[in-house]
């Protein structure tokens, strides 16, 4: 592991400097998954969930927070998106939310991709939360972080 890069000198919580580093292509891939009743993924699949189009909406909820990222994150630093797109894969009992966000900045987008994996998963949840009340969310994590000159 390496040491926290938001401390200072002192040991108390600091934005880091990115000032001096130069703009690079940066991508990152996230995922994450909701577990819930079969019924409930069918009534999805269907568009039979009374608030309307569950995984349109969780994929616009996720693309916006993910270009909110710096407002929701304290030390974050705000990016200029070049791309963020959230995409879903149904299973049996689960939904996974795949992002994967992209900018030529100087510092990385994984928070980005995490939040809108996050989001995207949270607004599955209140969607659904009128049928299904053994909703659970996890295994949130980054997959992927690449950066390439520009």
């Amino acid at each position: 592991m390496g040491e926290f890069t938001h401390l200072d000198d002192q040991g108390k919580v600091a934005m880091v400097d990115v000032s001096k580093k130069p703009k690079q292509s940066r991508i990152a891939v996230a995922s994450g998954s909701i577990r819930l009743a079969k019924e409930t993924i069918l009534k999805i699949m269907e568009n039979e969930i009374a608030k309307g189009s569950v995984l349109v909406t969780a994929q616009i909820a996720g693309i916006q927070a993910a270009k909110k990222t710096s407002d929701l994150i304290p030390l974050c630093h705000p990016i200029f998106l070049s791309n963020i797109s959230v995409k879903f894969e149904i299973n049996e009992e689960s939904i996974v939310s795949i992002a994967q966000a992209k900018a030529v900045d100087v510092t990385g987008v994984e928070m980005e991709a995490l939040t809108a994996v996050s989001v995207s998963l949270l607004t599955i949840y209140d969607m659904c939360k009128a049928v299904d009340k053994a909703m659970v969310i996890g295994d949130i994590t980054l997959l992927k972080k690449e950066k390439t000159n520009v």
